[in-house]
Parts: C-alpha cells; structure tokens; sequence
C-alpha cells in the first residue's frame, strides 16, 4: 500500500477553490429549485440554463452499508424497517436536479426482515434501493468485489429489488440476456447507456452455469458492448469500472493504461465510451481527461462506516468521496459525439458523527468556521486535481 498523497498541491487547490464557486453562481438555477430529473434542459428551464436537447449527467462513488450504516436506517425509519434516504438528503438536490443520476451499489441484498451483515460478507437490506430512487438516482453499478457474497441470490434478491424501486442497473446479471444488456435511459434529446464491470469477485466463483452472472472487466468486450450499446441506439455511453488499488490516492498502473486504451477505442472517428466512472478505491482519486474523454479513475465512498484501512489503521479517507456533473450538448452534426460542454466535481463526505452524507461546498458556505469541513473539502479537491483536470476545466461546483 502507498502512503497518503495530501500534502502536494493543497495549496493550488486553496486556490482553485475560491474561484470554484463562481461556476455555481447566481445565473445558474440551483438544483433544488428544479423538479426531479428535469435538469437544466427541462420544460421549465429558464435565462442560463442548458440549451434544450443538453443534459446533465452525476455519479457518486461506493454505497457500502456497514452495521453502523445499517442501525441508522433502522433508527431513521423510526425502529421498523430502515429508511436510507435522510443519509443522503443533502446531496438529493444535486442528484435529482440532475437528467440522469448514476450510483454504485457496492453490495448485494437480503430478504426485506435479514439477516444483515457488514463486512466481510456484505448482506444488505433491500429497503436501500427505494431509499437511492428517492434521492433521485436512475441507475446504479452492481458490478463489485463484493457482487457474490451472497452468491446467485444476492443478485437476483439486488436485482428485484432495484426494478422494484424503479432503479435501473449494470454488472450483474439473472440470465445471459439480461447479461447482455446495458441500461438504458433517456436524458433530453439523448439515449445515455450504462455498462459496468469488476475486476473480479474476492474469493467467489461465478456461480455454475451463470457466466454471465457478474460482468469482469476485459478491454475487449468492454469495447464491443459500448459499440453494440452505440449501435443500438445510444448517444452516450458510460462505462463504470470497480477498479484500482485500495486505499491509493494515486491511480495505479492498470487503470492509467485501462483507460488509455477504452478511451482510445474509436469507430469512424468517433469514441465509443463517452466517459469512465471508477469505483472500488475507497478513496476520492483523480479525475482526468484522456483522449479527449473525461474519465473519474475513484469517487470514493458515499455511503460508509467506519473504515479501516490496510495497515489496520483507522482512515477517514474511507468516508470522502466525490459526485461527477458531467453537462452534454447535443452534436453540430446529427450522429456525431455529444460533447462535455461544462465538467465538475463536488466534494462530499459521510459524517459519522451525525450519519449523514455531506455537501460539503455547501457546508461550507453555510458555515464558513467549520474547519473539519474545510480541511476535508481541500484535500478531496487535491485528489481530484491531481492530475492536472483544471487545466481541461474541470471546476467544484455545489
């Protein structure tokens, strides 16, 4: 494991960050005010906003229900039953203002009533998914390590219970053909299409007979689905990727070189992956653009308890993360790339203290002496920025 990197470029993203509010000011319409997956492009846009046929477009990093996780759902649902979404009331503006929201769900579900259990072996309740729906998510990454704790039945258990809340999903899979699909939706004038895959399973086997059940990550297929989900109609394709080296800021040598070669991948001149989301890290990475595509090698966690890092120590790195805003515009030319018009990153952080997700520009803007806050949002900044992304405009927003 590498040592933190914190310290290197703190004080240019000091910097960056008092200019960074600028890029969600006033002449912006705040997400709150936006009814849920309207967005910018909406029937409702007004002076400033996106021109229609745009769309904006968010992703966060790790839903990983620990206990402790789990015991505040049940608290927040009054003692019957758990209730996910107060955790992520401050970040729901952001994600339902958005026209297409994406999660990762780290882990599989039990029956509604458990038994749960945290990790190793995550089992987690099924309640999660309509607490991600009311938050505003569309659809979510099940493509993890952890996608087989649970076995053939964690997935259809995480699967049913996704449909159920309305939340769609990519990476694993109850039959071949459902294997074979991405997720699909509708943002604006475009079809975005969602892949994912992982790395591997921990010490899982695929279950006999289902292959398909859980989507591992090869350069080759990763290509040929974004160009079949391309030819079947997609504007814009998002691959989400569970990758990386746990608790490492920095990207390793197989995302670098991963990346390249996805983003590289072309058909008529035209990239076939739109934009990577990375998940798995457990720590806010980089966020970077290569060949011309954004790609987010880490968002870290968004949901989490507390974390325990390689050395056996206890690391609050594991409860910082990111939320990507990617805003697309329509082609001059129909059938050609919709391009990243505005991109922009939001620090948020769980506090274990209150068991809340936190917005934290918007914290500290609420509450400028909160220093915790402060140090927290600067150093997931300089994780972000540390591959030079300013320079290609990407800029915190809130």
């Amino acid at each position: 494991m590498t040592k933190r990197m914190r310290k290197g470029v703190v004080a240019a993203v000091a910097l960056l960050i008092g200019t960074a509010a600028a890029c969600a000011g006033p002449e912006r319409i705040p997400a709150s005010d936006r009814a849920p997956h309207q967005g910018a492009a909406g029937p409702a846009a007004a002076e400033g906003a996106e021109p229609p046929g745009g769309f904006t477009l968010v992703a966060s990093g790790d839903v990983l229900p620990h206990e402790s996780v789990i015991r505040q759902a049940n608290i927040d649902a009054g003692g019957d039953g758990y209730d996910f979404a107060p955790m992520l009331a401050a970040v729901k503006p952001v994600v339902s203002g958005a026209d297409v929201a994406i999660c990762h769900m780290e882990t599989v579900y039990g029956e509604e009533n458990g038994p749960f259990s945290g990790y190793p072996d995550f089992v987690s309740p099924p309640q999660i998914a309509q607490g991600l729906r009311d938050t505003g998510y569309d659809s979510c990454s099940t493509a993890s390590n952890h996608a087989l704790d649970d076995g053939s039945e964690g997935v259809r258990r995480t699967l049913d219970a996704l449909d159920k809340a309305g939340v769609k999903h990519a990476g694993s899979a109850r039959s071949a053909a459902e294997a074979a699909r991405p997720a699909l939706m509708t943002a604006g004038a475009a079809k975005v299409a969602q892949l994912a895959y992982t790395y591997g399973t921990n010490d899982s086997s695929l279950p006999d007979g289902q292959p398909w059940a859980v989507s591992l990550t090869d350069e080759r297929k990763i290509i040929a689905d974004a160009r079949a989900a391309r030819k079947a109609g997609a504007d814009v394709v998002v691959v989400s990727v569970h990758w990386g080296t746990e608790w490492q800021t920095a990207p390793d040598e197989d995302q670098l070189d991963l990346g390249r070669k996805l983003t590289a991948s072309r058909t008529g001149g035209r990239p076939d992956i739109d934009l990577i989301l990375g998940t798995h890290a457990h720590v806010p990475q980089a966020y970077e653009q290569v060949n011309g595509v954004w790609i987010i090698y880490g968002m870290g966690d968004q949901i989490a308890g507390t974390m325990t890092n390689d050395d056996g120590e206890l690391d609050s790195r594991g409860n910082h993360g990111s939320i990507g805003r990617f805003t697309f515009e329509p082609p001059a030319v129909k059938g050609e790339r919709w391009p990243v018009k505005r991109a922009e990153f939001i620090p948020q952080m769980m506090d274990l203290g209150t068991m809340r997700v936190v917005n934290l520009p918007e914290a500290v803007r609420e509450d400028p002496d909160r220093d915790d806050y402060s140090e927290v949002q600067e150093e997931i900044s300089a994780a972000v920025l540390s591959r030079g992304a300013a320079v290609d405009g990407l800029s915190m927003a809130r």
